[in-house]
């Protein structure tokens, strides 16, 4: 069987296909009895599909026939006019006044192409000369009959089983559009009959191969592809797989227990920070990015299962890699874990110097040694650590803080960090200006009273009596005690001690510039690092006249005006002391 449009060589299986003897593309196909002029090959429009439908057997030239009072005149304009390559259908009234023909162009001149409907060379020009080489040979009109009368050529594309027309010649080997087709009953012999090839008849039916017109004999199905049944069945799998591991991974993350470690942990430390503000969750994902826990659900649930787990304290911890949660918020919630130093309030130098050389693991005096060699380049203020008979220069400079430390931290940024936060609050609370208010000589004999405030005082209000007994103590005016103001933490600190029984004559026997049993007035510095409580209230004291003090259980301090009412208080003291000691 021979594929159409193949060209010249062997012919068309069918003799009355119009291609028998296929002329090609050149050689058009001669229908309904049609002469070309003057033996060259006659050209004409490809029409439009609607057109075939709508006029399947309009002849070409009816109107000639219909008018031969025109037969005579047009062949005086032949030899002017170029040839008709085929005439459309005309309307009724259009038959009636036919349009004079175009003259065609001079001899000589190139002819412009002329363009089908599709695009396609209709090869008009090429003919003119032809054409007008003899007008008149060939041109009987009587040899075209017209459609619809009897004995006419049969049209042998304008039925349901006309073959499809030929395609130019660079379209004849292009995949055919696609057809819509109704869907065949499935039926269960093979594709393409017993013998022949999917999509081809084996017989000798009136209807094109599959191969021409794309359709798939009758009775058969079209034959699945295997990559597209393979390509559906990986996207299938991927979905249900994917849904599945989802919906797995869903219910385990929300049903399933927290991954976790057991036990304190595998003994490599890190330090891990947690910085102020910080939830729960924030801090489970802390750990776990330091590989502490092995997730931070493990670490919230078990601090939601403590009772003081909500109580975690931001700041450094030493921690082991590879804790339980339970184990990692045990320790979280013990405050002497966190690797940080913290100054109480009224905490002496001495002890904070001891607390850095531990945290550091540094040679005990270290830090010491530091503060008292570069006591000048730690960041104090100019009123501050110019007497030479200051004990520490820096003390009453170490605000009482807590302070983080890390792997970076040295006794010399810590310190340097605990002057700059003192010196900021001193300087917030204006202490240059209320020194000179207050009577004092300098700022730094405000934070000396503070500090002797913050040592013998318990709470805020006793801070601001106990602010008023020193300053009252310190007026010329005071005959009782002639402007000494007895504070027995003064002794003890320049005896670098912390006992209540001691001797009393003793202590006012002890020459020492910081001894107020012995000195009038103040003592020459600081005796700790006073808290802000301690400093507001030496700002702003009571004011109630008050002149001594004494706490006869430990825990609550009694104030009074007068010397005689302090002794009753004093005798009660003693008789307190002497039933505790069992005497």
């Amino acid at each position: 069987m021979t594929e159409y449009g193949r060209g010249r060589g062997p012919e068309p299986w069918h003799p009355e296909d119009p291609l028998y003897g296929d002329q090609g593309w050149t050689g058009h196909q001669t229908q309904q009895g049609q002469v070309p002029y003057a033996g060259a090959p006659q050209q004409e429009y490809q029409q439009d599909p609607q057109y075939q439908q709508q006029y399947p057997q309009q002849p070409q030239y009816q109107e000639y026939q219909q008018y031969p009072e025109y037969q005579q005149q047009q062949y005086a304009q032949q030899q002017y006019a170029q040839p008709q390559q085929g005439y459309a259908p005309q309307h009724p009234q259009q038959a009636q006044h036919p349009q004079p023909q175009q003259y065609a162009q001079p001899q000589g001149q190139p002819q412009q192409p002329v363009y089908d409907s599709q695009g396609w060379d209709t090869g008009q020009g090429q003919y003119t000369a032809a054409v007008q080489t003899d007008p008149y040979a060939g041109a009987d009109y009587a040899q075209h009959p017209s459609a619809g009368y009897p004995g006419e050529t049969p049209d042998l594309y304008g039925t349901a089983e006309a073959y499809p027309p030929p395609q130019p010649p660079g379209r004849r080997h292009l995949e055919p559009e696609p057809v819509e087709q109704e869907e065949e009953p499935e039926s269960d012999l093979p594709v393409g009959g017993a013998g022949g090839r999917d999509g081809e008849d084996d017989g000798d039916g009136d209807e094109p191969s599959g191969r021409r017109g794309g359709r798939t004999p009758k009775g058969g199905k079209k034959k699945r592809s295997g990559t597209a049944c393979l390509l559906a069945a990986v996207v299938i799998l991927g979905v249900v797989g994917g849904g599945g591991y989802y919906g797995y991974s869903y219910i385990k993350a929300r049903f399933a227990p927290a991954e976790d470690f057991a036990g304190e942990g595998a003994g490599e430390v890190v330090d891990v920070e947690i910085p102020k503000g910080a939830g729960l969750g924030q801090m489970g994902r802390i750990l776990k990015e330091a590989g502490v826990v092995a997730s931070a659900q493990a670490f919230v649930d078990a601090a939601n299962a403590n009772p003081k787990g909500k109580s975690i304290q931001p700041g450094v911890y030493p921690m082991n890699k590879k804790m339980s949660g339970a184990a990692a918020v045990a320790l979280m919630i013990d405050p002497t874990k966190l690797n940080v130093i913290t100054v109480t309030e009224g905490m002496r130098n001495s002890k904070v110097y001891e607390a850095i050389d531990k945290k550091l693991s540094k040679p005990e005096g270290t830090t010491r040694e530091i503060a008292l060699r570069d006591a000048k380049n730690l960041g104090l203020p100019a009123w501050a650590g110019n007497n030479p008979k200051l004990m520490d220069p820096l003390e009453g400079f170490l605000f009482p803080t807590r302070y983080d430390l890390s792997k970076d931290s040295t006794p010399e940024s810590l310190l340097k960090q605990m002057v700059k936060n003192a010196t900021d609050k001193y300087t917030e609370l204006g202490i240059e200006a209320k020194a000179k208010e207050l009577g004092l000589e300098n700022p730094l004999q405000v934070v000396t009273v503070a500090s002797l405030v913050n040592a013998e005082g318990k709470n805020h209000d006793d801070f601001r009596k106990m602010s008023e007994v020193v300053y009252n103590r310190m007026k010329k005016t005071n005959d009782v005690t002639n402007q000494k103001i007895e504070f027995d933490s003064t002794y003890n600190y320049a005896k670098n001690q912390s006992e209540i029984n001691f001797n009393l004559k003793e202590a006012q026997a002890f020459n020492n510039p910081y001894n107020t049993h012995f000195i009038k007035g103040l003592p020459v510095g600081p005796i700790g690092n006073p808290g802000m409580d301690a400093l507001t209230a030496t700002l702003n004291p009571d004011h109630g006249g008050w002149m001594f003090f004494v706490s006869v259980d430990g825990n609550t301090t009694t104030f009074t005006k007068t010397y005689d009412e302090h002794l009753k208080l004093v005798a009660e003291f003693q008789e307190r002391q002497k039933q505790k000691n069992g005497g």
